[in-house]
This record gives C-alpha cells, sequence and structure tokens, in this order.
C-alpha cells in the first residue's frame, strides 16, 4: 500500500501514530472524503472482497464503496500505521425488524487502551469511533448512540433530537478475515433483494451534515435540515457526482 497516498487521499495531514486522537481524526476525514456508493453495482462491475482491488479502487481510482470496500480499506491503513484491528461481521435489521444474515455489514474493533468501534462503512452514521463499551450514551454532534448487550448479540443503536433508539445492527466480537465476506458482498451486488441493486446512492458526511445523491435527488443536510432538489437529466446527475464527490463516471 502507498500509505502517502492513502492518507492523501483522505486529506489528512495529521499525526499517522496508533492513538485514540489520530484514530479519530483519521475516522472523521474519511467519512468526509470517501463516500458511501454503489455506483460499481449498478453499472455492473463486479466487486472482490480482496484488500489489493478495494485499495486501489478508493486510492487510485478515487472512488468510494459500499461497507466491504470501506471498512476492508480502511482496516488496511489502520494496520500500516500500527493499529491492531479486528473485522466484525454484523447484521442490519430488514423493514420486518428481524436481523438480516451473518456478514451483511462489515465493522472493525480497534484496541488501544481500550477497545473501540470503527465503521466508515454504514453510511449516515457516527462521524467518529465509538467506546466498545455498553450501556453508555455516546454523544456526537445532534445525534447520540449506544450498545446494548442483549440475547449474546452487541446492538448499536441511535437516536436523532427527540427520537427514540432505533436499533443500526447487531454483531459480535468473533475476529472475522475479509474473504469471510466474500459470500455476501456478492449477494449485495447481484440479488434484486439488495437494497444495492435497486437503485443507484452516492453519499459523503459533511463538516455540518451530508450531501447525497439518490438516483435523481441531490439532497444536502445542514444541522438537521434538509434540501432536497430534483435533477432533470443524466447530465446534471453527472454534474453533481463531479461536483460534490468528484467522480467521472
Amino acid at each position: 500500500m502507498d500509505l502517502l497516498a492513502y492518507l492523501a487521499r483522505i486529506e489528512y495531514p495529521g499525526p499517522s501514530t496508533p492513538s485514540l486522537d489520530s484514530l479519530r481524526e483519521l475516522h472523521r476525514a474519511h467519512m468526509m472524503s470517501v463516500p458511501f456508493e454503489n455506483l460499481d453495482i449498478t453499472q455492473g462491475r463486479p466487486i472482490v472482497c480482496e484488500e489489493e482491488a478495494i485499495v486501489h479502487k478508493i486510492v487510485i481510482r478515487q472512488r468510494g464503496g459500499f461497507c466491504y470496500e470501506l471498512n476492508g480499506a480502511f482496516a488496511a491503513l489502520l494496520r500500516a500505521l500500527g493499529f491492531t484491528v479486528t473485522l466484525l461481521s454484523a447484521r442490519v435489521p430488514r423493514e420486518t425488524g428481524e436481523d438480516g444474515p451473518e456478514f451483511d455489514h462489515l465493522a472493525l474493533r480497534v484496541d488501544l487502551d481500550e477497545p473501540w468501534l470503527a465503521d466508515v462503512g454504514f453510511g449516515d452514521s457516527s462521524l467518529q469511533p465509538l467506546e466498545l463499551r455498553t450501556g453508555m450514551e455516546q454523544p456526537q454532534g445532534r445525534r447520540k448512540f449506544r450498545i446494548v448487550d442483549q440475547r449474546h448479540s452487541l446492538h448499536l443503536e441511535m437516536a436523532e433530537p427527540g427520537a427514540s433508539w432505533k436499533r443500526q445492527y447487531s454483531f459480535s466480537l468473533i475476529p472475522r478475515q475479509l474473504a469471510d465476506f466474500a459470500g455476501m458482498c456478492h449477494y449485495h451486488q447481484t440479488s434484486p433483494e439488495s437494497p444495492f441493486t435497486r437503485s443507484r446512492v452516492c453519499s459523503r458526511a459533511t463538516s455540518n451534515g451530508r450531501i447525497t445523491l439518490a438516483e435523481q435527488r441531490l439532497i444536502v443536510t445542514r444541522d438537521g435540515e434538509k434540501e432536497e432538489s430534483l435533477l432533470d437529466s443524466d447530465a446534471d446527475w453527472q454534474a453533481a457526482l463531479k461536483k460534490y464527490f468528484h467522480i467521472v463516471l
């Protein structure tokens, strides 16, 4: 891995020693620079769970990806900087309320003096890593997060201002390998039941919210307030993709 090229990709000029401060800033920089997107899937370009391929896509091709790519590449970056990283399997709730299958989502455990949950691949979620401790509310900006221990599984939950807690996903602390996620990675880019094959999306965090392209809708969120506009043509969509995400297909 070209470590300097990766740090330049996420516009990170800070210290690179394995510390909590650098983990927080690396996590934030990644969320704000590398978009969550499924554009290769909607164009029929295969995605493989191989570290070299996903790092090349993000660093050299200047693209984003979904969880297996984003957290897989971020894990490689952290390890190259000297962090101790473990891949974790997570299950995302379905519309019925039931958890999805194992390996539905890839999250990261980072061990410093205490363990931390890092996740740059879940879209609109925590901007910085969360302390991997149960029963403790962890505010980040307007939102708050907590990890709940229930029925032999850990649940990451988030609450918006004035709203009740909502489960993001369930996970265990069993160590995994990137290859373990290959089956679900294939499923999510081929199955008509997968949310990633149904519509195209590109989204990244900003200092005060988020910018999202969801099909022909451009959604800009600032301090909890959303502004939405409809893009009239594919040319407008391509222009927005280049302007806000620096991606040219």
